[in-house]
């Protein structure tokens, strides 16, 4: 028979501070009670629901106006990353990734949380590329991302002769000669 309690304090997947919900007795009686997160739900009680929901709102409205503040800086900002590439300019070696991107970001000065960045895979190509970062139930910024190749460095002797005419050492016969 579940037993009806009032949170003190958010939890995960059961509620935020000045709900009423109902949970197993054994729950309430060996976790949330004894915790301080919520108390039994009686007519006491009830009575300190709307001074709790008046500190939830207070503090939702404080979490959503951080998040719009970071979002409007996320969406100026701009991470560039260098990959090295092969021969040909066209097969990239490795990526970036979700733990690169939070590195930039938390060097920015960012501290955002890993599965708020909206990455479905690791970012393989080059060019520019914008990420969804869910700050907010709410909010969520564009993240610009720029991926770029280094330009192959050409030393002056394969500058002059070419590739194929690059100065190669001559084999153990033909020392010999």
């Amino acid at each position: 028979m579940p037993v009806e309690v009032l949170l003190k304090t958010k939890i995960d997947k059961l509620g935020a501070e000045a709900d009423v919900v109902s949970v197993r007795p054994g729950y309430a009686r060996n976790f949330l009670v004894p915790q301080g997160h919520a108390v039994l739900a009686t007519s006491a009680t009830k009575r300190q629901i709307e001074q709790l929901r008046q500190k939830r709102a207070q503090r939702e409205a404080e979490e959503l106006n951080a998040a719009q503040e970071v979002a409007g800086k996320i969406n100026k900002l701009k991470l560039s990353f260098t990959l090295t590439a092969g021969q040909g300019q066209d097969k990239v070696f490795g990526s970036v990734t979700a733990h690169d991107i939070l590195e930039k970001l938390k060097a920015e000065g960012f501290e955002v949380d890993r599965k708020a960045l909206k990455l479905e895979k690791p970012i393989k190509d080059t060019g520019d590329h914008e990420i969804v970062v869910a700050l907010h139930s709410e909010v969520s910024a564009r993240l610009k991302v720029n991926v770029v190749v280094p330009a192959p460095e050409v030393s002056e002797e394969e500058e002059g002769k070419g590739k194929k005419g690059a100065a190669r050492k001559p084999r153990k016969a033909e020392k010999a000669e």
